[in-house]
């Protein structure tokens, strides 16, 4: 920049401190002014002194103020960017790579490494010769009468141990009957619910699944028989059935909730699969529908699916509080008084040891914190699946605060669309089901028959995001009042690094359902096929 002065003009140029950083005192030495230096009007101004050879001094001068320029160039100070660059947020301490906001939402949606697991489910040559004699001799002298109780997934449930049964005593399936549902009152038949003939379709190789009873055997009274024990192994159906069954040729079984053995051989294992995630098709109104759900769901992009289990009755059957208003906490704990019965074991635990023990369902609070913890992103598309909160849609009001929005069934359904299923409890749960099956990411508030058969469909379709909260370990920093949200957010997320849906071997975890972990019996890899033969 230029002035002018008296007549004279001025030149002044900037030079960065790093050049005169870099001139060490060797290089160059202030001199008080001489005589003949002085001049009249100078103001006694210190010159710089020469050394005798000024050539080679001019070009060290010159090769030392590169080298500063380029060195202020790399340190450019902050408040001054260049317009033509992006700018960085700055790292973090714990990691050498920041990522941007767009990269946090992406991390949440990132899907984790399948590993190369499929479906297989190769059946022995010895297993389909069984079927094939069966088919020609026993299975149409003997029947097998279910009746399964429950809601829908602990039907689910029953249905898959019902048809194994059937194939462990060689008989035909009547189709199963649906025990009237004593708290929703719901009354639908098995073809309300699941496409009948595509599930005798699917099946033909393994059961033959029939109607009702012949007329040759509709006079038959039927053995009876009472509850299965935990873990009942096909040799112990054997030897307590097939003599019956056989002299009689119909049998009815009754609460086979949980009571098939967990382990059973491997063709019995992959027909489990079977019927879990091919043989039980929804009915077609409730796959349209389900369909239409998901469909806007995604219409902006992918979404996020909750199981929250908040109703009242959940609060009374597992010993826990709502964490609403103390009055809230109060109707709970009369209605267990009232109903002693409904609480599912361990009556001898207090509310707080059912809570750190992880056996609580997660309130909105508890949920909100979570995923704020693992960074789902505010503008998040999430479903919630589940019935009616205790405490109503206030109870939901901590997520609706941090996450708008917030949608399930009822807010995307159109006018008239839900009518038809309206008292059919065990239809909208099924509406429910597949909406959170289609979800990029799912995660249930509590552990249940939903989120067993979620887990293993969600497997057995590519491994797609299960978020399973680890309770027991994380509640007693969501307890921990002094703890700062930075640090809670980031020990939250470390716990759950590992819980996100990734392949488990179900052989490493004693008495783990096949229709929840199908891997190693229901999917292969590369490494695993290639073990087998």
């Amino acid at each position: 920049m230029a002035t002018r002065g008296k007549g004279r003009r001025l030149a002044y140029i900037t030079v960065p401190s790093a050049i005169l950083h870099s001139l060490s005192s060797a290089s160059l030495v202030l001199s008080p002014p001489s005589k003949q230096a002085s001049r009249p009007g100078g103001g006694g101004r210190l010159l710089v002194g020469l050394p005798r050879r000024p050539f080679l001094f001019l070009l060290l001068l010159f090769l030392v103020a590169a080298l500063g320029t380029i060195r202020a160039g790399l340190h450019l100070h902050p408040i001054l960017p260049c317009p033509h660059l992006p700018r960085r947020r700055p790292l973090s301490s714990s990691s050498s790579l920041s990522l941007s906001e767009g990269d946090s939402k992406l991390d949440f949606w990132r899907q984790p490494d399948g590993m190369g697991f499929a479906p297989c489910l190769e059946f022995s040559r010895e297993y389909r010769a069984q079927g094939e004699a069966a088919a020609r001799t026993g299975r149409r002298k003997k029947y097998l009468l279910v009746v399964v109780s429950g809601g829908l997934n602990q039907q689910r449930n029953q249905i898959v141990d019902a048809v194994v049964i059937a194939r462990i005593l060689g008989a035909a399936l009547v189709v199963p009957v649906l025990q009237v549902n004593v708290i929703w009152s719901d009354e639908s038949e098995f073809g309300d619910v699941f496409d009948l003939e595509h599930f005798k379709r699917v099946l033909a190789d393994d059961v033959k699944v029939v109607s009702s009873l012949p007329s040759t055997h509709i006079m038959t009274r039927p053995v009876q028989e009472k509850e299965m024990p935990l873990q009942a192994s096909p040799d112990w159906i054997r030897s307590r059935y097939m003599k019956k069954l056989n002299r009689e040729g119909v049998l009815l079984l009754r609460g086979l909730d949980s009571r098939l053995s967990k382990d059973l051989p491997s063709d019995l294992q992959k027909l489990r699969c079977k019927v879990a995630f091919h043989a039980l098709r929804f009915a077609a109104p409730i796959e349209e529908l389900g369909n239409k759900l998901a469909t806007r769901m995604r219409s902006h992009g992918p979404y996020l699916a909750l199981h929250l289990r908040m109703e009242k009755d959940v609060w009374v059957r597992t010993g826990c509080l709502p964490g609403l208003l103390p009055e809230h906490d109060a109707t709970i704990r009369q209605e267990r008084k009232l109903h002693p019965k409904l609480l599912t074991g361990r009556s001898n635990m207090t509310y707080h040891e059912r809570k750190l023990a992880g056996l609580c369902p997660l309130n909105a609070v508890e949920v909100t914190r979570l995923l704020k913890a693992l960074e789902a992103p505010r503008d998040a598309r999430i479903y919630w699946a589940g019935g009616e909160p205790f405490g109503g849609r206030e109870a939901l009001l901590p997520l609706t605060r941090n996450f708008p929005n917030l949608f399930n069934k009822l807010d995307l359904a159109l006018p008239g669309e839900l009518e038809p299923f309206a008292s059919k409890s065990s239809v909208l749960a099924a509406i429910d089901y597949m909406v959170c099956e289609q979800s990029d990411v799912f995660m249930p508030s509590h552990g249940g028959n939903m989120g067993h058969l979620m887990r293993g469909h969600r497997a057995y379709a590519g491994h797609r995001k299960y978020i399973t909260p680890n309770k027991r370990q994380m509640l007693p920093y969501f307890l921990d009042a002094a703890l700062p949200e930075e640090v809670f957010n980031r020990v939250v997320k470390e716990l759950h690094r590992g819980s996100v849906g990734q392949p488990e071997m179900r052989t490493d975890k004693t008495g783990k359902d096949v229709t929840a972990f199908p891997v190693p019996e229901c999917m292969c890899n590369g490494t695993s096929m290639r073990s087998r033969h």
